[in-house]
């Protein structure tokens, strides 16, 4: 069925050399902020504004103003400047960073957020999720998966708060898995299931049983065997030929630490991760390599992070990359719709580029589409 599928393309230099826009009145363009500027995430919140400057400085029309508040990452004091915002006239916000933060917001109907959370369960009707989804990142890991003609594909899923969302992004992706686990992230229960996982303690004891059947044997050849069997940890293959393992940090490592032990080694098997946003201590990290990821165009974020050092003397933050693309969509979008109809523009199936990369618009959900990267020998790559 042929379905409509309009695209929306942004670069941002193309309105630093086209000024010739006509609107449709003499109304400012507002667009409302929720970032904490208080309290242990202020940091994160100061530098969001200060993306949002330098997309004010690129877009260079006067037609254009923000209006940052402070979250203080409570949904109380949300609520409280969401309302000062309304009172403002302002009909469509960049914000909360966090989902605790939503809880309220659904009271302003007539107000569009476009959150920078990744969640996208449960969300009000007046919420666009803008984060890097599980779904976005499946998708991209689908496409990795059928280019290797991978089959047998097992899920391992953190029991953690997110669980149900990658649940449901494993759904919508239509992904082929072949089996799903879920795993406790508590060291010794993890190592137990892993040991279930790849049939370790069968595959340990064919070793065993191997070495004592040559010993008894009256092989020409028995103290080579024997050599050879020594070096060996275990016989035996597993039942899949590759691993999403959706977590991070030192918890990844530990689960990947888990599989070397059980004698399943990167090396032999494909292990795929979720985006890692160019983590670099996985490169020091050569024993759990080569491992995959899918992540934003990092080719970009170095282009956006060297404008950002040169304004203001630091580095940004993922999320000020992220905050930046949108405040250069919506002002697009405002060019052609009224803004107290743009909402209407996020249930519709449409497509941007910004500087993050690809978004893709459908059902007040934006997706990103991914690049894939290896780590390998100390070195990242990138697949596609």
């Amino acid at each position: 069925m042929y379905k409509f599928f309009k695209i929306l393309s942004l670069i941002i230099f193309y309105f630093l050399s086209c000024n010739s826009f006509v609107f449709s009145s003499e109304e400012k363009i507002k667009i409302g902020l929720l970032v904490p500027l208080t309290g242990d995430d202020k940091e994160i919140g100061q530098q969001i504004i200060k993306s949002t400057r330098i997309a004010l400085k690129d877009i260079n029309s006067n037609k254009l103003e923000i209006y940052p508040k402070d979250t203080g990452s409570d949904p109380n004091k949300t609520i409280k400047s969401a309302i000062d915002l309304k009172n403002n006239g302002i009909k469509i916000v960049i914000g909360p960073v966090f989902f605790k933060n939503l809880n309220y917001l659904k009271e302003l109907q007539d107000i569009t957020f476009v959150s920078l959370t990744n969640k996208t369960l449960d969300l009000p009707n007046n919420i666009i999720s803008s984060g890097v989804n599980a779904t976005s990142q499946l998708n991209t890991i689908k496409k990795f998966i059928e280019l290797n003609k991978l089959n047998k594909t097992i899920f391992l899923t953190p029991k953690l708060d997110y669980e149900n969302e990658i649940k449901r992004a494993v759904s919508q992706s239509k992904i082929k898995i072949y089996k799903n686990y879920v795993y406790d992230t508590e060291p010794t229960k993890l190592t137990a299931q892993i040991e279930k996982i790849t049939n370790y303690k069968r595959r340990k004891q064919n070793l065993l049983d191997e070495i004592k059947r040559v010993e008894d044997s009256d092989l020409a050849d028995k103290e080579k065997q024997l050599e050879k069997l020594k070096k060996k940890y275990t016989i035996g293959n597993v039942n899949f030929d590759s691993i999403i393992i959706p977590d991070f940090d030192e918890s990844l490592k530990s689960v990947v630490t888990s599989f070397l032990y059980t004698d399943v080694s990167p090396k032999k098997k494909f292990f795929i991760t979720f985006n890692q946003w160019f983590d670099e201590s996985l490169l020091n990290e050569k024993n759990i390599q080569p491992i995959y990821y899918p992540s934003i165009n990092k080719k970009n974020l170095e282009n956006f992070k060297e404008k950002f050092y040169n304004e203001f003397n630091e580095y940004p933050n993922y999320l000020s990359l992220l905050s930046y693309d949108l405040v250069g969509l919506i002002y697009y979008l405002s060019l052609n719709e009224n803004l107290t109809d743009l909402s209407k523009l996020f249930k519709k199936k449409n497509s941007f580029k910004g500087k993050i990369g690809i978004f893709e618009i459908k059902n007040n959900k934006i997706y990103h589409r991914l690049n894939l990267y290896e780590i390998k020998d100390g070195k990242l790559k990138e697949i596609f």
